[in-house]
């Protein structure tokens, strides 16, 4: 999957817009039958500790449809950080395992990025 990052105002009342491709296309994307684009905004912003992020997809599809809330709380750990993500109206449409699976497999590449030094 590529990531395409259209606009990221990443301050407290900023927005952003991001598209998700899939490398092979499997017609399960939200927004095209390989892509999820999705908007959002950032309600809540502590340094350090939290974010709080609003985003929805971009689609036709009412059952991928609606606002989800993002809650991200980062705590110090021995040697590292902790963070914890919790989903809220998550829309019917998408499987909670999917979503689970997906932000462990982000998260994974994400840690390995920050302890290779990147």
């Amino acid at each position: 999957m590529t990531c395409h990052v259209h606009a990221f105002d990443a301050r407290e009342g900023g927005s952003f817009r991001i598209s998700l491709t899939y490398d092979k296309p499997t017609g399960t994307g939200k927004t095209t039958a390989h892509t999820d684009t999705y908007h959002g905004h950032f309600p809540k912003l502590v340094a350090n500790e939290r974010v709080i992020e609003v985003d929805e997809f971009e689609t036709e599809d009412p059952a991928l449809r609606g606002e989800m809330t993002i809650t991200i709380t980062l705590t110090d750990a021995d040697g590292g950080t902790n963070l914890l993500a919790v989903h809220d109206g998550l829309p019917p449409g998408v499987s909670s395992t999917d979503n689970q699976t997906g932000w462990r497999m982000a998260l994974a590449k994400l840690a390995a990025f920050v302890e290779a030094g990147g």
